[in-house]
């Protein structure tokens, strides 16, 4: 019996995990569509599949230097968005987005 709670705990810890895994990614989602879309002019899906998972994380490395430098060469007109301060928190809320969703991942995001 003490065993079947233990297992309880794990698989509701577990199921919990991945909510908020998602919720994040999720967020990440409105965030992109919200203040890049229009910036990188590609939806979501392209957006996300432009990297693997293990890229996007290394992008996001130091506070993103990596993703700032990449895509403020790809898309000059944003570069001064992408390397204001006050845009670092948005850039770090999608990272749990496109790592979700990186070419890798075998998932589709509905944007």
């Amino acid at each position: 019996m003490k065993m079947l709670k233990q297992l309880l705990v794990i698989v509701a810890l577990s199921m919990l995990t991945v909510t908020i895994s998602y919720a994040d990614a999720a967020k990440g989602q409105k965030v992109y569509l919200k203040k890049f879309k229009s910036k990188f002019d590609m939806n979501g899906a392209k957006f996300s599949a432009l990297h693997s998972q293990d890229e996007w994380e290394e992008l996001f490395e130091d506070d993103a230097a990596g993703f700032i430098e990449e895509f403020s060469d790809r898309f000059p007109k944003a570069a001064p968005y992408l390397k204001n301060p006050k845009t670092l928190k948005k850039i770090m809320l999608i990272k749990d987005f496109v790592i979700e969703y990186a070419n890798d991942s075998g998932n589709v995001p509905s944007c």
